[in-house]
């Protein structure tokens, strides 16, 4: 069965056609794609999420749904994460885009995101060995560890790309200070975790970050979502981009890794520091970069739920289109 799964960030929103086996649950990618228009910008939890962006919401998931109509797929699947979860006219927005265009938009809690993106990283890894999975968004951050697919911890904390650069890296290139202050409420958020829980046998970092940064440590020119899947990114690494992108305005990082950092430049410094400062924290020398997340995830549980569905049904929550 062809299935479609799209996964509506705060700052980016990626599209995914599979052919997928029920039987075996394998998924086997016929596209990816990902456009970033920043439904989250300047976005504060209890306000609105502006009519430009909203606009742009329209604009990207009109574009996926022409997409999606030449695979003739049994079942599209939309996430909405955090910028839904914390915006006051998220309803308002998910009954249009239903009106408008036909589309079922599912918002899902921090943790429930968290679950989504556990299945999709460790989908390619059979084995019983202790997975942290690390997934920073545009405006949250998850952190879950299992051990082969159970969950034992699963957290979502707000701190991501968008809303850290927003709010402590307006400056570009940033000062010391600005950097220290980041790096000390990073710290302070992950304070309430209990590090001693984890002793994970891998460690596996997804979304826009770490794939951005693979692709920059190995010298792509064009993302390559194959030549960087699985590939690493040590504790010392990050040191050096962080140092590297602190001394550069946006502009200067477009002009030195163009199109890999395009729609990302003003916000990988944040995404960096973050991802360091969790290594840090749990003592983490290197992490395994996975171009997969929410969007396998979200089909991941989808397969799993089809045992308990009548022939020909869909999943509440989802759309069948």
């Amino acid at each position: 069965m062809i299935i479609s799964s799209i996964d509506i960030g705060t700052n980016t929103i990626l599209l995914l056609v599979a052919d997928v086996d029920p039987a075996t649950r394998k998924i086997k990618p016929l596209l990816n794609e990902y456009r970033i228009p920043r439904i989250g910008k300047g976005l504060i939890e209890g306000k609105a999420i502006t009519g430009d962006r909203i606009q742009e919401l329209y604009k990207v998931l009109e574009e996926y749904r022409e997409i999606i109509s030449g695979y003739k797929c049994n079942q599209v699947i939309l996430t909405a994460t955090n910028a839904f979860r914390i915006a006051s006219n998220a309803n308002e927005i998910i009954r249009k885009v239903k009106n408008k265009l036909g589309l079922n938009i599912h918002v899902v809690p921090g943790k429930e995101e968290a679950r989504l993106s556990f299945l999709g990283a460790i989908g390619e890894y059979f084995d019983d060995k202790k997975n942290m999975v690390i997934d920073i968004g545009g405006g949250s951050t998850e952190i879950i560890f299992g051990q082969g697919g159970e969950i034992k911890f699963n957290e979502s904390y707000q701190v991501g790309v968008v809303s850290g650069t927003e709010k402590f890296l307006k400056r570009q290139p940033p000062v010391v200070e600005d950097i220290h202050k980041f790096k000390s409420f990073i710290t302070g958020t992950l304070k309430e975790i209990d590090k001693h829980i984890f002793s994970p046998d891998r460690t596996i970092a997804i979304a826009g970050t770490p794939t951005t940064l693979a692709c920059m440590k190995i010298g792509l020119e064009h993302y390559d979502e194959f030549a960087i899947e699985g590939s690493s990114l040590h504790k010392d690494e990050l040191s050096k981009f962080i140092e590297e992108l602190s001394s550069l305005t946006p502009d200067e990082i477009k002009v030195i890794y163009k199109s890999i950092v395009e729609g990302r430049s003003d916000v990988l410094l944040a995404g960096t520091i973050i991802l360091h400062s969790i290594l840090c924290y749990f003592g983490i020398d290197e992490v395994l970069v996975s171009t997969r997340g929410i969007r396998y995830g979200a089909i991941v549980d989808y397969l799993d739920q089809m045992p308990a569905m009548d022939a020909g049904s869909a999943k509440l929550n989802h759309q069948t289109y």
